[in-house]
């Protein structure tokens, strides 16, 4: 058992948290002695429940989060976000005709009559809300809350007030993601608890500056504990987080190629024979920077003769039915949907090159960081 500021807030073994859209990993991280903490953005209310219910199911009286996103800014937010329809109203045509020209020219399938596939990128909205809105987390929210989460987090700028104070009320703790110091110091005066400082080696939205710089600039910045973020997926990566001055780390990338993951398995063999250099940081999904595996739709949304990507939420909103098409014809080995298909991941995909359980790489990383430690500690032996 480690000893930090994390481990003992949470009551965790390892101050390992694992950011995961999928309820497996989630329980398998948590019950391996780290905190699991579940990306809701892609789920419905109605699924929310289910997962929350099948992880405590799980894991008993250990805790887990939930990581929710409400960006601090977003076309339509002063009425909480437009909706979907509001949004179709939006998108120029210029835009349209590009996402149709791309489909059209890589022989992208149109969606059957019966589809219900899930957009792969979990950009999709729910119920007629517009995707990272405060209409669409805030029942997530309430649900979470109803459950036994013992931490939730909001992973795109300064958690709203109303999240603080309703986390808060319920007794629970709340975290922020944060990719410069003034952004943690802002966290820190609203009341957040814990503070992820996330470099920009990091898959997702994440801003410009590596952990290396990041990690310690923030610790200073702060009272309240840090946790390193962005190309950690290893032990030694983990004590050199540790080193300036984390009191724990958060992965999210490094759990997309274990056998619990619910990746699509297309991507998922493109995540196991990447590099570290085969990531980039792109709005084409999301209309904010996000890093993503390198792929032919990537590669479409930076050439010079093609449209800037449109703001959140009007990208997601714009490319949500491609990215189901997409993902529903990459399956077909050698075809234009497989060559664009890609998914959000960092710059650790190089060093995630062999299946293994989630269980696993906790274990794999705890067992690193000792023998990193100590390396360390002969280093002062006179």
């Amino acid at each position: 058992m480690m000893r930090t500021a994390a481990t003992e807030m949470l009551d965790i073994e390892f101050p390992i948290f694992a950011f995961s859209h999928c309820r497996d990993v989630v329980a398998a991280v948590s019950k391996a002695g780290g905190l699991g903490v579940l990306g809701a953005v892609a789920h419905s209310p109605e699924q929310l429940e289910i997962d929350l219910q099948w992880i405590e199911d799980e894991i008993g009286d250990l805790p887990y989060g939930v990581d929710l996103i409400i960006p601090a800014k977003y076309a339509g937010d002063e009425d909480g976000g437009y909706t979907l329809d509001d949004i179709a109203a939006l998108i120029p045509d210029t835009h349209r005709e590009f996402v149709d020209d791309i489909l059209a020219r890589y022989d992208v399938p149109e969606l059957p009559a019966n589809d219900d596939t899930r957009a792969s990128t979990a950009v999709s909205g729910s119920g007629g809300d517009a995707p990272f809105s405060a209409n669409t987390a805030g029942p997530q929210l309430e649900i979470a809350l109803a459950h036994r989460t013992a931490f939730v987090a909001n992973a795109l700028g300064p958690p709203p007030q109303f999240l603080i104070d309703r986390v808060k009320q319920e007794g629970r703790l709340i975290g922020a993601l944060a990719g410069r110091p003034q952004h943690a110091e802002r966290h820190q005066a609203a009341g957040v608890d814990l503070i992820i400082a996330q470099g920009s080696e990091a898959g997702g939205h994440t801003g410009e500056i590596g952990s290396m710089v990041l990690i310690p600039e923030i610790v200073d910045a702060v009272d309240i504990p840090v946790l390193g973020a962005g190309g950690i997926g290893r032990g030694r990566q983990m004590a050199a987080a540790m080193a300036l001055g984390a009191q724990g780390v958060w992965c999210g990338s490094v759990w997309l190629t274990t056998d619990e993951a619910e990746t699509h398995p297309v991507v998922k063999e493109k995540f196991l024979a990447a590099s570290s250099a085969d990531t980039i940081r792109s709005r084409s999904l999301t209309g904010k920077h996000a890093r993503m595996l390198k792929s032919a739709w990537t590669e479409e949304w930076a050439r010079d003769d093609t449209p800037d990507p449109l703001g959140m939420p009007l990208q997601p909103i714009l490319t949500n039915e491609a990215q189901r098409r997409i993902s529903r014809a990459a399956h077909t080995n050698g075809s234009g949907a497989e060559k664009l298909a890609n998914y959000f991941v960092g710059q650790i995909v190089g060093t995630m090159n062999r299946p293994k359980s989630a269980g696993q790489v906790v274990m794999d990383m705890v067992e690193e960081f000792i023998e990193a430690t100590e390396s360390l500690s002969k280093q002062l032996e006179v």
